[in-house]
């Protein structure tokens, strides 16, 4: 049995590094602590248990993730010191190696992580949680909710893919989700909060229902059903699984933002075959135009990755051309990282990290163009944005339905409420745009 006592009044310290579906997952550990008495650890106490959840993504991720796992343990003498996520799933020897770590528990049992540090505490040696992906129907429900406006919903977890640069399928495990009856009850109970916005998050979102037997489509319906949610965001779906069936409920939904974020990864269809993607440059462009052609303000976001092997110049100025050609909002640009154990190291053809970085500039400075582009064509028109509680009481912001940043002067009684902007010219820092509220 375990002594629950144990945790009343210890105080927990976190970490998290990597995408929101860490963020949330930390989120739900910590929610779990907190119903066991432990506390979260204030600036400049000493934590009597520490939390890192890490990524993988790219070789940064992992130097980052070992550098936030050295950080804490100076930070925090004497804590017990739990090491989680999809660098703890891959590389669980190595960290259990690091002097200072006691628990570490792969991506696929974050549901243990709880139960861990209870068997653990008072004890001071290393535990090495099962990291195998055997079970592939274990599911991790997650919520996080960094202030009472905006919360992240995981859904689903893991992917079936295998693209040749991506580890995400070994760090995560199968595709797998939660029941449409489970995430249903998430939804309401973030209502209850008061919360205003759900980003629906998970590793391959339009995979949803693999494990269950239901369809991402239905879990949809339902949510904007929800009266009390005012918005809903898909935060990244694969060309492939948005259907039209998606976007047309989409454009007509009631709560469900004009705003789309999906991974092209390439604009080049040698590159694309290469990294074993499911959808050609013809395909994604149709997509993006059936977008357009039902929600003509949509903010469509789209992931780009450069100087991936096999990448020659000629291939990614074809892809630049495309890109170009598309009228998306915004490129979040990654630079390929070698991963151990991928496909895509036997691809011939190396990029040079000084073409990497070229690349990536021009397609950041794309980026720029088409954001302003996108944003000035909203200037003076009148769009609904929900306000976020202000950090530094000068000014508060928030977005439009379609993603538009923007700022207004500060009025706590408009935090976490949705009010009619009238957009105008970008700020100082030409990073959002100002607003008037009508």
């Amino acid at each position: 049995m375990f002594d629950f006592g144990c945790l009343s009044g210890k105080k927990i310290a976190y970490a998290t590094l990597g995408c929101k579906l860490n963020f949330a997952e930390t989120s739900s550990i910590a929610n779990e602590l907190k119903k066991y008495g432990a506390v979260n650890v204030a600036a400049g106490e000493s934590a009597d248990v520490c939390i890192v959840n890490t990524c993988t993504v790219t070789e940064v991720a992992d130097r980052k993730g070992r550098q936030a796992i050295h950080k804490i343990i100076r930070q925090h003498p004497g804590a017990l010191v739990v090491v989680t996520g999809c660098y703890a799933q891959l590389r669980h020897e190595d960290i259990a190696q690091i002097p200072g770590v006691d628990i570490v528990v792969g991506a696929e049992y974050k549901k243990q992580v709880v139960p861990m540090i209870l068997m653990a505490m008072g004890q001071k040696e290393t535990h090495i949680s099962q990291q195998d992906n055997g079970d592939d129907k274990l599911f991790f429900p997650a919520c996080s909710k960094g202030d009472r406006t905006r919360y992240f919903l995981k859904v689903q977890d893991g992917c079936n893919y295998f693209c040749t640069y991506c580890t995400i399928p070994f760090a995560r495990g199968r595709s797998r989700n939660g029941s449409i009856d489970d995430i249903m009850w998430q939804v309401r109970e973030v209502e209850k909060s008061g919360g205003q916005e759900i980003v629906i998050t998970g590793v391959n979102i339009g995979d949803f229902g693999r494990s269950t037997g239901e369809h991402l489509i239905d879990l949809l319906r339902q949510m904007d059903e929800v009266k009390g949610i005012q918005r809903f965001r898909i935060s990244s779906i694969e060309p492939n699984l948005l259907t039209d069936e998606i976007i047309d409920f989409c454009a007509h939904s009631r709560a469900f933002m004009p705003h789309f974020h999906i991974p092209l990864q390439s604009g080049s269809d040698e590159v694309l075959k290469l990294m074993h993607r499911k959808y050609d440059t013809v395909f994604f462009r149709d997509k993006i135009t059936h977008i357009k052609s039902l929600i003509p303000h949509a903010f469509i976001g789209v992931d780009v990755m450069v100087g991936c092997r096999g990448e020659r110049p000629e291939y990614f100025e074809q892809a630049y051309e495309f890109i170009k050609s598309l009228p998306v909002s915004q490129l979040h640009v990654f630079s390929y990282s070698e991963r151990p154990g991928t496909k895509a190291l036997n691809i011939p053809f190396v990029v040079s990290p000084t073409e990497k970085h070229e690349r990536s500039q021009r397609l950041l400075a794309l980026s720029d163009e088409k954001t302003k582009d996108f944003y000035n064509s909203f200037m003076g028109t009148v769009r609904p944005v929900l306000f976020e509680h202000s950090r530094t009481h000068r000014v508060m912001t928030g977005f439009t339905d379609n993603y538009i940043k923007v700022e207004t002067d500060d009025n706590p009684q408009m935090y976490n409420t949705v009010q009619m902007v009238k957009l105008m010219e970008y700020n100082e820092k030409k990073e959002m745009m100002k607003g008037v509220v009508i």
